[in-house]
């Protein structure tokens, strides 16, 4: 089990993240079109993935927006905008911008090839109560 931090407090993680430059196992989120896409869809170009909770809250919103400023000049690169928001928040907040987001709305395969779940965090309260599923 790993461990991250919010506001200084710690957010046990079930697994292991991935290391930077690890090629990610293959996995199936949807896109804004309600479709099942799958990093496949961009071969060929070096792959970003920016993994927040939601769009809809104050810091993930200016993160999101802070992390695609800085990553739009990235050669050969997508940023992939990755949330458990429904592709129509996701819509409304990174349409406009030609933001490519993919979300977890259906069972998280990207969460399930890395075996990582935030586990007992402020976020995920009802998890407390539940057993380490590993």
């Amino acid at each position: 089990m790993s461990e991250v931090t919010l506001r200084g407090n710690p957010i046990q993680v079930v697994g292991d993240f991935p290391q930077p430059g690890q090629q990610a196992k293959p996995f199936r989120l949807v896109n804004g079109d309600l479709a099942d896409i799958e990093l496949s869809a961009y071969a060929g170009k070096r792959k970003v993935l920016n993994i927040f909770p939601s769009v809809d809250t104050p810091t993930c919103a200016t993160s999101v927006r802070k992390f695609n400023s800085q990553a739009s000049s990235l050669q050969n690169t997508v940023v992939l905008c990755i949330s458990a928001d429904l592709p129509f928040a996701q819509k409304r907040f990174c349409g406009p911008k030609g933001w490519i987001t993919w979300s977890t709305c259906r069972p998280c395969a990207a969460a399930n090839s890395w075996s990582t779940t935030a586990w007992r965090s402020p976020t995920a309260r009802w998890q407390e109560s539940l057993p380490v599923p590993w």
